[in-house]
This record gives C-alpha cells, sequence and structure tokens, in this order.
C-alpha cells in the first residue's frame, strides 16, 4: 500500500496519530525536504529507505514507488500540512491509477489552521466573516484570472494567502485595489509551530515593510481580515435565548 500522508504544519506533535503510525511502520518514506520538518524522520525504522523528494522529479518520485511496491513494501509519501493544498499529489495519484496500484491519504493539519492557533483567531466571526478565502499569488505557477487576489478580495472575507511572501508589494496592491482598506489588520505568520515561529500583526498596507523589517521572504502565510481585531457579534449556538435540539432557548424576560 501507498499511503500519502499529512506532516501537519510543523511542530513534530502536531500530525495525526494515524500518520505518525504510518511512518513507524513504513519501509520507504518519501518526505517533501523542503518544508516537512525532519524531525518526523525519527519515527522511521532504522532500516526505512527515505528519499528527499526536494532533490527529485515526479518521475523519480514514481520510480520509488513502483519499485517499492512490485517489492511488496509499505510506502509513505510524507507532505506538508494536509496532502490536499498544494501538495501536487493529483499527478501522483493519477500515474498510480493507470497502473491499478491502490493508495490512500491520510489528511494533516494545514498550516492555515497552525496560523489560527498562533494568532489566537477564529476565520469564521459572526458579523464579521463566514468565509475562508485560501488562495496564492500568481507566479511561477500561474493563478486563473477568474480567482485574482483582487476578486476574492472583493468579498471582504477572511484571506489566507500561501506562497506569497515573495511578493508583498504586489500583494498589498491587489488586496487594496480588490476593496480592501489599507488599514485592514494582516498578519505574516512565520513557519506557524515551528519554534522558530514568528506572528509579526500589520496592515494590508504595510505587509511587505513588516515583513522585510523582520528579515521573513518566505515559508509564511499571510492572513488578512477583521476577524484578527475589532467588534463581532456573540454566536447563536451559546445564546441563552437560542433553541436548539440539545436545549430550550430561555426568554431575557
Amino acid at each position: 500500500m501507498i499511503t500519502f500522508v499529512g506532516a501537519g504544519p510543523g511542530a513534530e506533535d502536531l500530525i495525526t496519530v494515524r500518520g505518525q503510525k504510518l511512518i513507524q511502520e513504513a519501509d520507504i518514506v518519501i518526505y517533501a525536504g523542503s518544508l516537512v520538518n525532519p524531525g518526523l524522520l525519527s519515527e522511521c525504522r532504522e532500516d526505512c529507505q527515505i528519499y528527499n523528494s526536494a532533490k527529485m522529479t515526479l518521475e523519480e518520485v514514481m520510480e520509488v514507488m513502483l519499485d517499492g511496491q512490485e517489492k511488496g513494501r509499505k510506502i509513505v509519501r510524507l507532505h506538508t500540512g494536509d496532502p490536499c493544498l498544494y501538495g501536487a499529489i493529483r499527478e501522483q495519484m493519477d500515474e498510480l491509477e493507470k497502473r491499478g496500484i491502490p493508495y490512500e491519504v491520510c489528511p494533516g493539519v494545514s498550516s492555515f489552521c497552525g496560523a489560527a492557533a498562533a494568532l489566537n483567531a477564529e476565520y469564521t466571526l459572526p458579523g464579521v466573516s463566514q468565509s475562508v478565502v485560501i488562495t496564492r499569488m500568481a507566479g511561477r505557477t500561474p493563478v486563473p484570472d477568474r480567482e485574482s487576489i483582487a476578486s476574492f478580495a472583493a468579498h471582504q472575507a477572511t484571506m489566507v494567502i500561501f506562497l506569497s511572501t515573495g511578493m508583498l508589494r504586489e500583494l498589498s496592491a491587489e488586496l487594496i485595489r480588490g476593496g480592501y482598506a489599507p488599514e485592514t489588520p494582516a498578519a505574516v505568520v512565520y513557519k506557524a509551530t515551528w519554534p522558530e515561529e514568528k506572528v509579526l500583526r500589520c496592515t494590508v498596507e504595510t505587509l511587505a515593510q513588516t515583513a522585510e523589517a523582520e528579515g521573513v521572504r518566505k515559508t509564511a502565510l499571510i492572513v488578512v481580515g477583521n476577524v484578527l481585531e475589532g467588534e463581532y457579534e456573540r454566536s447563536k449556538l451559546y445564546d441563552p435565548s437560542f433553541t436548539t435540539e440539545y436545549r430550550e432557548g430561555k426568554s431575557n424576560e
């Protein structure tokens, strides 16, 4: 069996129990060395074969998988965060499906969750935002025109922006062009949940200056929205006057 495993946002103890067990049982681990905490590899058996995919092409990764499968090995493909976000796993799955090779996915804790924890933030505050837009700036990997930063900014929802730390001046301009006020609260979260984590609070207008002052150039998430500060409405779920399946609401009288 080949299993795609989410390594979590960084901290070694934020991998899931299932993911940890799969690593411990694996004969082969192929990990995304540019982002996955190498400390997780201490869970591997001494005889486990370990490959760093940061130095490999898709074809080379598949060669290792296919060779291991033929030999009946247990293979873990270890991706950062949760594999479903910017993990480039679909192309690997398609290659396996072409050959009739079974695989499964073990989800992980995404770094956007780690960033919220670092910020002590709730992304979906009543009366402020009930949606979270997860996106990125266009770079060497293009983004469809219909998914531009400006078009998403027009919704005024909470935004979590990946893979864009090197383009913060352009990002600020696009956010403002889309409708965010320059003074809208924002944050740069560097290596969320890692020991070297940094939380830099700022505004949409000052994203670039804030990151530059701290020497942050990559491996950071950008969070934008009024959920980061300000007023919000109390949750109905825990309002004494609100009736639910489990309790009867009481009149304020």
